[in-house]
């Protein structure tokens, strides 16, 4: 089962995650970020890992947002079907996310960074150009579930870059499966603001990685794994597109083909 919402064009034959216990969950999450000291870091892990919270609202966040179907972009609330988020290229235009999130069909998709409460507080982007791995584009092998895409400006975004507006994480390739831990950020499709959790990815095989994070539930595939250096080590998506439970995530493992379509994806002039 994947972790992509349903509500978004059916083309892509994507199945939903059930939307369990939506209100006594974020209930729950917002009495965990109101109690807690802070959630760890990736960096020094101050708090507790494995630790589901509501997002706060700062610079770093805003690097991640929600992808939606275009003709959503004048109604965006509850229409976010995915999480992506900014990367740092030379032309300063890239996103990541799962590669089954943007898929070949050609369907118009904006993204919105830091996405909150129905509204793009730093515009809305157009994905003009996909990037998609050939294993995933052939036979949508779960070892090519990640992607890249151009985005230009599309609403409110005054023609700047969007690594311009928001910055962006560096894209890593190679980095050892559970140095450090890693902080997910994502989009559930029952919550309109973003969640995370902080926790140390272990090996599922030669190419996945896997973390225990609970509650990532439909439309988080595509959230960022990032490490306490601003690093993206991981996307969540993969095995099962993402994993066959809401508190077990996977990645692919970035390799040798997720640094040679990160080098095509950020040539594109």
């Amino acid at each position: 089962m994947n972790r992509t919402s349903g509500i978004h064009s059916p083309a892509r034959h994507v199945r939903r995650r059930a939307r369990t216990r939506p209100y006594a969950l974020f209930v729950g999450l917002v009495l965990i970020a109101a109690t807690s000291a802070s959630v760890a870091s990736a960096s020094d892990a101050p708090g507790p890992l494995g630790v589901t919270a509501v997002v706060a609202d700062t610079a770093h966040s805003a690097r991640v947002g929600a992808l939606f179907d275009a003709d959503r972009a004048d109604d965006l609330t509850g229409n976010h079907f995915c999480t992506a988020s900014v990367v740092h290229s030379p032309q300063r235009d890239l996103v990541l996310t799962a590669a089954h999130c943007l898929g070949d069909d050609g369907t118009d998709l904006v993204f919105a960074p830091g996405y909150r409460d129905g509204t793009a507080p730093y515009g809305l982007w157009k994905v003009e150009r996909r990037f998609l791995p050939e294993g995933w584009s052939r036979d949508q092998d779960e070892d090519s579930d990640l992607a890249f895409a151009v985005v230009t400006p599309d609403k409110g975004a005054q023609g700047k870059a969007v690594e311009d507006v928001v910055g962006g994480n560096r894209f890593v390739t190679g980095a050892a499966t559970g140095a450090t831990a890693v902080t997910v950020t994502g989009y559930p499709d029952s919550r309109e603001t973003p969640i995370s959790c902080t926790n140390r990815p272990k090996r599922h095989s030669a190419t996945q990685q896997r973390i225990d994070c609970p509650e990532f539930t439909g439309g988080t595939s595509g959230s960022p794994w990032i490490n306490g250096e601003h690093q993206v080590v991981g996307v969540l998506g993969g095995h099962e597109q993402g994993g066959s439970t809401p508190d077990t995530s996977y990645s692919v493992v970035f390799g040798a083909v997720a640094a040679e379509l990160y080098k095509e994806a950020a040539a594109d002039p």
